[in-house]
């Protein structure tokens, strides 16, 4: 099993002693190889003073001036430590101080001069914590003695040398290869690795996928080992796994298959008890994992691993093994074991009145898929049977009404191009996008109220969690975007002195919709928001308008998901339903009745810390591959985008202006669905956003005014304003930068980049990168 320093550090909490033994099961260690190298790992660590050895027992060091950060480096060689706290600044890092730490990697960095108002403070790296390239994507060039890798990403400043191990590299020269890295710079020895893989020619000769996974260092294959483990589940109930468990086996429960773009997997049924003149009786059914994956066991590490399922395009590379999917899917014909949120709900209202969770054993009976699910909820096919339809039209009648619950407390909900996101919840952006589909409607309302209700069980009886979290924005941020709203024709106030509220943010998105500047001021709106993140720390989260929230509805596929449904068990083995053994009357611990019962610590102390202590250490881990995830989804759509404007340079499209900067103004265009050619099944116009760079507007040299965001030419006094609509023509694309270089039309349809005029001298890069548009890079002069 492989590890890093990160995840071994991870281990120690609390100035606890811990034994070698202890890491070996944490970490995996369980063959020769991985043994050596925890024991070269804590003498290294010991002898640098982050570990103490006691009793033959190690504990951490906590050294002050220390600061474990992730660094970001750029084309230029500038790079800086950023830190994982919010609002914390970002420390430049020298390349002689760099200690052959690449961008990306997770470090240690002890600060040796203080920053100032226009200077960040300057560090150097002590300690190297994990590594972030173990692949990368190079081009392979022939030098003397041998071949080299040029890793094709320009923030990766150096070469690699290679073993060819038989290979024949002569026949790949200056051809895109996937290389592994085997040794990372040490002392005056270059890093070494080999290839993997011959992608083609160039970026473009190779497949989108393979450029993603390569790029990302995503797996596509599980090892022997984890695939043995997971073919040894067990694949019938036996009677002691239903010991403690509710027999739900007689409600009439369904399921609706490829909501999550993989038939393989159903995580969530519903069943659903109507009563005519009261409240309903709603059952959402989560399955349980957790039953068959055991903490720190072979599946729960590669779980851990992966972090969650990776979605690119139509290929799936899931978090667990097919075997895993297949064995605790909820489909008809079989036994599952589940944990069953019993709501009872309003059906008027939407109000939860109150609910328990049990674990439980269910039996579905039947099973429809999405397109069927979406004829019936649309009137255009009954093609199923009675009980589904029933059960399908009370459940979005109820879904309509929790959703009206879920606005009514200032729950964001924004109008933007149809997400593609699987989990059908609140999204990274931490709000929910309006979606015409009434069956992805259905179950995002039921995923989200699940893990609220989750959320606030948990909180209500002071379990540990991994909570999700979005903080408020920024006041300066959103009295920014209502000073460009009152640009664009909206005029809003809101009182700087007073923290925003959700309800706020509703109140904006109803007036942009009175706009006809809707897209962009959504589109300014959304950047005001915080990224959403996983924290041990409960605080709220803002889009949702809730004080707690976590994620609990997606055990197969997510792992913060596995997580919890273990923490609940941990409660409903260990919690205390009474305050001593003198009371006689119990509380119910499943019920939401408990909440105003207890007084007392429902788990004892010892669990209470064990439990956040297990939490703790996974977290930066967790949310780490959440991001690498994401930029992987995102890069994967960039590139699809880019092959297909690269087909259509020379077209002209009409757009609008969804920002502006000095280098010029960025234009989202719409490509009609019906001319996609990427493979896709989108039935949706593509939108798509390219740069007019300032040097093309060869009419008159044009000013930046930041205030009005507008470019205004000296002369003709022609402008460019944010939210403008514009003709633009494609010019040129980079596909692997995913960069779409756009030029401004006229009315004759000429582009006017064509024209003889002064034009703007700026040449400044269009897509700038991290740091190099906010600070003054010229103050790190390697000369000072």
């Amino acid at each position: 099993m492989e590890f890093s320093i990160a995840t071994l550090l991870t281990n120690f909490t609390d100035d606890k002693l811990v034994a070698r033994k202890v890491l070996e099961k944490k970490l995996g260690c369980e063959d020769e190889d991985s043994l050596e190298k925890l024991h070269i790992a804590l003498e290294v660590l010991e002898k640098t003073g982050l570990l103490v050895k006691e009793r033959g027992k190690y504990r951490r060091v906590s050294e002050e001036g220390l600061i474990e950060a992730k660094l970001r480096c750029s084309s230029k060689g500038f790079c800086f430590a950023i830190q994982d706290v919010e609002g914390s600044e970002d420390i430049y890092i020298r390349e002689s101080h760099l200690s052959n730490a690449w961008n990306g990697d997770r470090v240690l960095v002890r600060v040796l001069k203080e920053g100032s108002r226009r200077r960040s403070p300057e560090g150097e790296v002590k300690l190297i914590l994990e590594r972030s390239n173990h692949t990368l994507l190079a081009r392979i060039k022939q030098v003397e003695g041998g071949f080299r890798a040029v890793p094709l990403d320009d923030r990766l400043l150096f070469e690699l040398k290679l073993l060819t191990n038989g290979m024949k590299l002569e026949e790949a020269i200056d051809h895109l290869a996937h290389v592994e890295v085997l040794r990372y710079p040490l002392a005056q020895y270059p890093p070494l690795g080999q290839v993997v893989q011959i992608l083609g020619s160039d970026a473009e000769a190779a497949a989108d996928i393979d450029l993603v996974t390569c790029k990302h260092d995503l797996s596509r294959n599980f090892s022997e080992n984890v695939l043995d483990t997971a073919a040894k589940l067990p694949k019938k109930l036996l009677k002691a796994d239903l010991k403690d468990r509710v027999d739900l086996r007689n409600l009439f429960t369904l399921t609706i298959e490829g909501v999550n773009g993989d038939d393989r997997v159903i995580e969530n049924a519903w069943s659903l008890e109507k009563n005519p003149s009261g409240p309903w009786r709603l059952i959402v059914h989560v399955t349980d994992l957790s039953h068959y994956i055991q903490a720190d066991e072979i599946l729960d590490r590669e779980a851990l691993k992966r972090g969650r399922s990776v979605y690119l395009g139509e290929l799936i590379l899931p978090m667990l093994p097919d075997t895993v999917g297949e064995r605790c899917s909820l489909m008809p014909g079989s036994d599952h074991l589940c944990l069953s949120f019993v709501i009872t709900i309003d059906p008027q209202s939407g109000e939860v009145l109150e609910w328990e969770i049990q674990p439980s054993v269910i039996n579905v009976d039947q099973s429809i898929s999405k397109q069927q699910a979406q004829a019936v909820l649309t009137g255009e096919s009954t093609k199923a049977s009675a009980e589904s339809i029933e059960i399908l039209h009370n459940l979005a009648t109820l879904a309509k009404a929790a959703k009206q619950a879920r606005l009514s407390r200032g729950s964001l909900q924004l109008n933007l191009p149809p997400s593609q996101n699987p989990y059908h919840d609140e999204g990274a952006m931490g709000a929910v996008v309006v979606n015409d589909s009434p069956v992805r409607s259905l179950i995002t309302e039921y995923v989200l109220l699940v893990n609220e209700l989750m959320g606030e069980h948990l909180s209500a009886l002071g379990v540990p969690a991994i909570w999700r979290v979005q903080g408020t924005p920024d006041p300066e941020d959103v009295q920014e975007m209502l000073k460009l709203a009152i640009n664009l024709g909206v005029e809003l106030t809101l009182d700087p002195d007073l923290e925003i509220q959700p309800l706020d943010y509703q109140h904006l998105t109803r007036a942009f919709t009175e706009s006809p500047s809707e897209q962009v001021l959504t589109y300014l709106l959304q950047d005001t928001l915080k990224p959403s993140l996983y924290s041990t720390t409960k605080t709220p989260h803002f889009g949702l308008a809730l004080p707690q929230y976590l994620h609990f509805s997606s055990p197969l596929r997510r792992y913060p998901d596995l997580l919890m449904q273990r923490v609940y068990h941990a409660l409903l083995e260990y919690g205390r339903d009474r305050r001593n053994t003198r009371v006689k009357e119990r509380v119910n611990l499943r019920h939401s009745a408990s909440h105003l019962e207890i007084n007392w610590n429902v788990l004892p102390p010892e669990l209470q810390q064990e439990l956040q202590s297990d939490l703790t250490r996974v977290l930066v881990q967790i949310n780490d591959r959440e991001k690498e995830v994401q930029e992987a989804e995102a890069d994967l759509a960039g590139l699809q985008k880019a092959q297909l404007m690269k087909q259509r340079i020379g077209q002209v499209f009409p757009g609008v202006i969804t920002g502006v900067q000095s280098y010029g103004f960025f234009v989202e265009i719409e490509v009609p669905a019906t001319e996609l050619e990427i493979g896709s099944k989108l039935s949706t116009p593509l939108r798509v956003e390219g740069l007019v760079h300032v040097s093309s507007l060869k009419d008159d040299w044009y000013e930046y005014r930041a205030r009005q965001q507008a470019l205004f030419g000296r002369k003709n006094r022609a402008s460019y304003r944010l939210g403008d609509r514009v003709a633009v023509q494609v010019k040129s694309v980079d596909y692997y930068r995913q960069q779409i270089d756009l030029v401004t039309v006229g009315a004759d349809g000429v582009a006017k980049d064509l024209g003889v005029g002064a034009g703007n001298q700026d040449t400044s890069d269009g897509y700038l990168e991290d740091h190099t548009d906010t600070l003054d890079l010229d103050l790190y002069d390697e000369d000072e």
